[in-house]
């Protein structure tokens, strides 16, 4: 087989799989990616058993041994929604703090359970400009 044919054939090949692998990666990039909800969203969208990414501000706080029971306020409505979470709490957390926590609906209850270990908070410093640019 001519040289030139072998090089050709091998470029086609690289090509074709390079594409194949760049498409994968972009799909699985945007299929795997949850978008977040607000309260009030989650209200009305919240089917048991499905996962959401609750964002917004603590409003309250409690804790009975392991677990914390909080709410988190819609940012632009005065709604909230009861969550329960145990796991890891991020040591900023506090009521007044924007915080985002992977939910899911219980069945019997009007309270949220967050997914262990789910919990971060927004650091707001990051996001402010700062004073004299």
């Amino acid at each position: 087989m001519d040289p030139s044919r072998k090089r050709a054939i091998r470029l086609t090949v690289a090509l074709t799989a390079a594409v194949l692998l760049a498409s994968a990666l972009v799909f699985v990039s945007f299929a795997s990616g949850a978008e977040e909800v607000t309260a009030s969203q989650l209200l009305r969208v919240a089917k048991p058993g499905r996962a959401y990414v609750l964002a917004g501000s603590v409003v309250s706080e409690r804790r009975e041994g392991d677990v914390l029971l909080f709410r988190i306020r819609d940012p632009k409505l005065h709604v909230s929604v009861p969550v329960r979470y145990t796991g890891i709490v991020p040591d900023p957390f506090a009521v007044g703090r924007a915080v985002m926590v992977t939910v899911q609906k219980q069945h019997s209850t009007p309270t949220f359970v967050g997914q262990m270990n789910s919990l971060t908070t927004k650091c707001p410093s990051k996001y402010k400009a700062q004073a004299g640019s």
